[in-house]
């Protein structure tokens, strides 16, 4: 049966059983949603003032999330041929289609993140464990 066949291949393909894995792969990483967030709060930002505001990212990792960013389309890198060269960088209109989601998140934090700490105190002082 075909139904059996797509259910067996979703309990085996962790991409269909779960389709939002993608996204949570792209959006999710440990610096993608500061930088995401900071070029929409900021606009186009230079990769130093950039840096600045995140604060605690170093060059390297930055360079990485920056062109990953670029190849998945979220962020437009533009150069600019002077001296010095300048590189600016912006949200795309495709990353800005995020911020739905981010505001959702925003709210969820705000609403159960004191749940969550008290929960993670509960299982840290729990004498059987």
């Amino acid at each position: 049966m075909a139904g059996d066949t797509d259910w067996t291949a979703a309990a085996t393909d962790p991409q269909l059983a779960c389709p939002t894995s993608g996204v949570v792969d792209i959006v999710f990483s440990r610096w993608t949603t500061p930088i995401l967030w900071t070029l929409n709060t900021h606009g186009r930002l230079r990769f130093v003032e950039l840096e600045r505001l995140i604060g605690t990212i170093t060059p390297k990792v930055l360079t990485q999330r920056l062109r990953q960013l670029e190849r998945d389309g979220m962020v437009v890198r533009t150069y600019h041929p002077e001296v010095p060269p300048r590189v600016e960088y912006e949200i795309s209109e495709l990353g800005r289609s995020l911020a739905p989601l981010f505001a959702h998140l925003a709210e969820w934090a705000a609403a159960n993140l004191d749940k969550v700490e008290r929960a993670r105190q509960d299982y840290d002082t729990d004498p059987s464990r």
